[in-house]
């Protein structure tokens, strides 16, 4: 679920994606559980579960859905009342930064790693941590929400721009890379970018002392990013000597998936949900 379409697709237990489609989301609950259920109705019969991941902080227990980002009418959203009840069928919702992760511990990145974490670089800032093999949710889903994260107290915390989901923004540092394109100031600022990105990664780090960090979003495609971030992370860490010593760089690399990850770890979260 996106605040500019819904993704949506026939998927068998192993992850071979049999059919994919997208439609536009609607603006209020009630076209947009129409559509959830035009969708299913088109389908019916040929499904045993039903795997959702969405925006906002996600109630994996009960399948409610809160604080939706751009879909703020998701607010209080079940799921297993609505899709469950209607189609008799197992469901689950999952975060769509956490779902990320899920993908690439699944298929991708962070198969096999016992502790890392997937930051989605996009608007804002998505996370999903994996420590011990298993995904965190924390006491109240709220774990890895690191648009959240403070880098810039100075700004005031009342602002947004203290705030890795605006200052690590890659939206933003785009709109302002292409406005100075030619011009020394470009440069500047998409260091500067790579800089905050290593910083958040440092200061993860420093609580999950994870083997490997997954950067996904679109512009995770662009290798001179990781390069550039992978390069700020070390000089950063060298800054200080004694923090040098006591933090091992972890393995920074690009998502192995983008426009199919949300559906292939919302996929992952409902299969393991069913050998519960």
């Amino acid at each position: 679920m996106g605040g500019t379409n819904v993704k949506y697709a026939l998927i068998d237990n192993e992850g071979q994606l049999l059919e994919k489609v997208k439609r536009p989301s609607a603006d209020n609950l009630d076209d947009f559980v129409a559509a959830l259920y035009e969708i299913g109705d088109q389908y019916k019969g040929k499904f045993t579960g039903i795997a959702v991941c969405a925006p906002g902080k996600i109630d994996t227990e009960k399948m409610i859905i809160h604080y939706g980002g751009a879909l703020t009418f998701l607010e209080g959203l079940n799921l297993e009342e609505t899709l469950g009840s209607r189609y008799g069928a197992a469901v689950s919702v999952e975060n769509d930064a956490k779902a990320a992760a899920l993908c690439e511990q699944w298929l991708g990145e962070l198969k096999g790693v016992d502790t890392g974490a997937v930051m989605t670089l996009g608007t804002g800032v998505g996370g999903g941590i994996v420590v011990g093999g298993k995904l965190l949710h924390g006491s109240s889903f709220q774990a890895g929400e690191l648009s959240w994260m403070i880098t810039n107290q100075e700004a005031g915390l009342k602002e947004m721009a203290a705030y890795t989901g605006a200052r690590c923004s890659a939206v933003r540092m785009v709109e302002r890379v292409n406005q100075e394109l030619g011009n020394e100031e470009a440069g500047k600022f998409f260091r500067q970018y790579c800089l905050d990105v290593a910083v958040m990664i440092l200061n993860l780090e420093t609580v999950i002392n994870g083997e490997k960090v997954v950067i996904g979003g679109g512009i995770s495609a662009q290798e001179i990013l990781i390069e550039e971030i992978r390069r700020q992370f070390g000089e950063t860490s060298q800054d200080n000597p004694i923090l040098g010593q006591q933090v091992i760089p972890p393995e920074i690399v690009a998502a192995k998936f983008r426009n199919d990850t949300n559906l292939y770890g919302a996929l992952f979260a409902l299969l393991q949900g069913m050998q519960k």
